[in-house]
């Protein structure tokens, strides 16, 4: 069975001040998620799921859904705030919906195979999706074999500003033991610091961190709805409290409940996190394209 493509976008429109993930960034207006797409289906993923907001189904299916119609088999479902477990309550206040690994939770019913979870508004390279997807194609039938593509920090940075990195510890076969948030990550000269309560800290151009792509089979689910149950009780009164993907993964590292093998890849992150990286996005898609990793035209 081939493994399906999670891909979260339920923050279209409602960040970065536009529809960032589904702006025209290659030559014929492909999106970041266009290459995406192109790459895990050409790695051997067979299906996509999209997670978004309800709101935004009609505009999704239309922009999004249309081009890929005949290309893959596409589901989509939704994420909202009202979308917690029977007999569980949260702060009617609240306005934001839970997290990343809340919009996990919403394709359990939808995904009944290995599975990778990606962000719409990534680009995470070739490489990154073949590895993923070779791991993947390897588990199935399997429980707690889990993986996340690891990737060089040297290789994440942008040009225009610091990034936040989840930086990862890993033991000596490659697995991972530990994700830290760094909230201020950025090149000083030839080398890569993390700033700490006005302490830089260097970090090894290839040290692992995660940019959210990650590898997992389907008892994930089970292991996900307890947790954010669990979660729910202890949080769901607080208003801007969220269910991060990294924080179920190290709670079932630390109980035994799973393993999580770190995928090292040589493929270079880019995004639009600043108004100004844009442009640094095409010109890199343009160079890729004269380098003949993808064509003038994806779909």
């Amino acid at each position: 069975m081939q493994p399906t493509l999670f891909i979260l976008a339920a923050g279209m429109g409602s960040r970065y001040g536009g529809l960032k993930q589904i702006d025209g960034l290659g030559p014929s207006g492909e999106t970041i998620m266009d290459y995406s797409v192109f790459d895990a289906l050409r790695a051997g993923f067979g299906k996509i799921v999209f997670v978004i907001r309800k709101d935004f189904e009609a505009d999704f299916r239309q922009v999004v859904l249309a081009k890929y119609a005949h290309q893959v088999p596409c589901e989509i479902c939704f994420q909202s705030i009202d979308k917690v477990p029977a007999g569980y309550s949260y702060n009617r206040e609240r306005t934001k919906p839970w997290g990343t690994n809340h919009a996990v939770l919403m394709g359990k019913d939808l995904i009944n195979e290995p599975f990778a979870v990606i962000n719409a508004d990534d680009f995470y390279g070739k490489e990154s999706f073949e590895v993923l997807a070779d791991f993947l194609k390897n588990v199935e039938g399997q429980q707690g074999r889990y993986c996340m593509v690891g990737y060089r920090v040297a290789n994440t940075l942008s040009e225009n500003g610091s990034v936040s990195r989840g930086v990862c510890t890993t033991d000596k076969n490659g697995y991972l033991t530990d994700v830290v948030e760094r909230t201020h990550i950025e090149a000083v000269g030839n080398t890569v610091v993390y700033t700490e309560d006005g302490t830089d800290t260097v970090l090894e151009p290839n040290t692992p961190v995660s940019m959210n792509m990650w590898g997992f089979t389907p008892d994930y689910f089970a292991y996900s709805e307890a947790a954010f149950c669990q979660f729910l009780k202890e949080y769901g009164q607080e208003l801007k409290k969220e269910f991060y993907i990294p924080t179920v993964v190290n709670d079932m590292i630390r109980s035994g409940k799973a393993t999580c093998k770190v995928l090292d890849t040589p493929s270079k992150w880019f995004g639009v996190t600043y108004a100004d990286d844009r442009e640094q996005v095409i010109m890199k898609l343009n160079q890729l394209i004269k380098q003949g990793v993808y064509p003038q035209r994806l779909f």
